[in-house]
């Protein structure tokens, strides 16, 4: 809270986008998987049928991942039964999962599941507070969704940020949010909005997480970086050879 106190002189209110609007709707977040190869490929090499019998008896968290201290990701007991539950409708199958999966139609929706099986941890973030993130990691304004999640904006967020000190980035993070509220005429008064405090806090927290979350990704050999988002088809999470689509058709 240092910064805070330094650059206005003073003991988030909603936040603000890129394009300099308040956002007061920013259920849908942004996510990054890492994604470990070796626990993913064990998964996809299991017959179908044994795989179902083995995560019904959870005996497949021997090969899931350690988790991230610092990054999310769903409970062995959950994740197994969403699993459990996907594989249901689907059915009984020959072939091994990754077989199965590229013969159905919804195939990306398994793997993407599996995927997240074998994370060891995901960085998720309101998408409205995503493009701020962005901006300040390419020096550039994200003008829209479609460039939010482009496999060049990406390449270059991960070329900027891997191994970057987590605080350099937080701090230029908030500084860029508070001259934003600052030009709008919006007040930095904790006493007129008691939520710039807690905002500002998670902007920190936050911006800290999306440099460990890729460095993490980026120097662990096994591991993969899947970007997406909620409610977006599964086909479409990832990019370039890990499209989850091109993914299963290696």
């Amino acid at each position: 809270m240092k910064l805070f106190d330094d650059y206005f002189g003073i003991t988030d209110s909603d936040d603000i986008k890129a394009d300099g609007l308040l956002v007061n709707n920013m259920g849908i977040e942004t996510v990054l998987i890492i994604v470990n190869e070796k626990s993913l490929k064990e998964i996809l090499e299991t017959e179908w049928n044994e795989l179902y019998q083995l995560m019904d008896k959870g005996k497949m968290r021997q090969i899931r991942p350690g988790k991230l201290p610092r990054l999310n990701r769903s409970f062995d007991i959950d994740c197994e039964a969403e699993i459990l539950d996907w594989m249901e409708s689907v059915g009984e199958q020959d072939g091994t999962v990754k077989q199965v999966l590229e013969e159905i139609d919804d195939g990306e929706e398994g793997l993407l599941q599996f995927m997240q099986f074998a994370s060891p941890g995901q960085w998720e973030c309101w998408e409205a507070r995503t493009y701020l993130y962005l901006d300040v990691a390419m020096g550039r304004e994200i003008t829209d969704r479609a460039d939010l999640y482009s496999s060049q904006t990406w390449e270059e967020v991960v070329e900027k940020l891997t191994n970057l000190p987590e605080e350099e980035f937080a701090e230029k993070v908030c500084i860029d949010w508070m001259d934003r509220r600052k030009k709008l005429g919006e007040t930095l008064d904790e006493k007129e909005d008691p939520k710039i405090i807690p905002t500002y806090e998670a902007h920190s927290r936050n911006s800290k997480l999306l440099v460990h979350a890729i460095t993490e990704w980026k120097n662990n050999a096994d591991c993969i970086g899947i970007i997406g988002r909620e409610h977006l088809e599964a086909s479409q999470w990832g990019h370039g050879d890990y499209n989850l689509a091109n993914y299963l058709r290696r």
